[in-house]
């Protein structure tokens, strides 16, 4: 029998009653507490105890991930148990896959512009999922995603376009037909939508009454309906390159980086908040390579350390960390099987 569709389209946004996060999420503690109440941990102590990369791309034939080790940094890669790989559309996905042996819990994504599996996924042994971009609405688009839900592997979607009000509606509709009638559809997994494309130009006190912050919540109420829509939390398209972390035992001072940093991890939890507080932490998903269409560079330690922080302030319980750097990885696409 089939998977009953999600809510029609005009139906999303009426009467829609979204969990809030607590007052306490965005208040210092009260300094007069009690012993009895410790404080608790610090943001920048808060660890997952393993990772799972959702997000690394395979750039310059770069099969053995050397850059990407060593600007993971001492806190990610000593932490890390798994990546999601996107490799190219070329058959070299075995071979990059027995390059990444070395880690028995790596994951992969193989990307495919056309509706068939390239002949490499029936060799490998680890899960795969696939990948496509977004950037308009039509029936072309709802076949492709409807053929890629079908071979029953879960489905990436970089978001190329802006997914405001005038095209919101049809965004919705690309994704109920594409489902509509699949037994139990595979996740879809959204991603260059946290944080969204920005101008970090815009003063942060304009930023919550802006009309594409109202969009952006709009947006995030109406797809976190679809009860297998995830997404990614990846380093944004702000056209300026992530802050970088200091370096082990050098203290972050008041300098131009280290208002930066706090810069962009207050604008970074007005977005990261609407979406906790619509699709819960078990759908969203730490990745530290940006979306191919991004502009700014972002190394994978830097970014783990802002996206780390940012989540530990607005709630620092270590199961909802856990959850956003490693369990929801591994609940998507560890399920993905060959």
């Amino acid at each position: 029998m089939a998977t009953p569709s999600a809510p029609r389209v005009g139906q999303r946004r009426k009467g829609v009653n979204l969990p809030k996060l607590p007052l306490s999420a965005f208040s210092p503690p009260n300094s007069s507490a009690s012993e009895k109440f410790p404080l608790p941990a610090s943001p920048t102590t808060t660890h997952p105890p393993t990772t799972v990369d959702g997000n690394v791309y395979i750039l310059n034939n770069d099969a053995a991930l050397s850059r990407w080790k060593t600007e993971a940094g001492p806190n990610l890669a000593s932490r890390i148990s798994g990546v999601v790989v996107s490799a190219p559309d070329e058959d070299l996905g075995l071979q990059r896959a027995m390059c990444l042996s070395f880690l028995s819990q790596f994951l992969s994504v193989w990307r495919t512009a056309q509706p068939t599996l390239p002949d490499y996924a029936g060799k490998t042994s680890l899960p795969i999922s696939l990948k496509t971009t977004y950037k308009a609405s039509g029936e072309s688009a709802i076949a492709s995603l409807r053929w890629a839900l079908e071979q029953g592997h879960p489905v990436d979607i970089d978001v190329q376009t802006d997914i405001s009000d005038a095209n919101l509606e049809a965004f919705e509709e690309l994704i109920t037909k594409a489902s509509d009638g699949i037994n139990n559809p595979p996740p879809m997994i959204l991603s260059n939508v946290l944080p969204p494309p920005h101008d970090l130009g815009l003063p942060m006190v304009k930023l919550m009454n802006h009309p594409a912050y109202r969009a952006f919540e709009t947006q995030t109420a109406a797809l976190s309906l679809f009860p297998n829509l995830y997404i990614k939390f990846l380093p944004p398209s702000w056209n300026a390159p992530t802050p970088p972390t200091p370096h082990a035992g050098q203290e972050e001072t008041d300098t131009a980086e280290a208002q930066q940093k706090r810069e962009w991890k207050r604008r970074i939890k007005m977005y990261l908040g609407p979406v906790i507080e619509a699709f819960g932490f078990s759908r969203v998903i730490f990745g530290s390579s940006p979306s191919p269409s991004a502009r700014g560079p972002s190394h994978a330690g830097d970014w783990y350390e802002i996206a780390r922080e940012s989540l530990a302030e607005l709630s620092g319980e270590q199961e909802f960390i856990d959850g956003v750097f490693s369990d929801n990885a591994k609940k998507v696409y560890g399920k993905a099987k060959a």
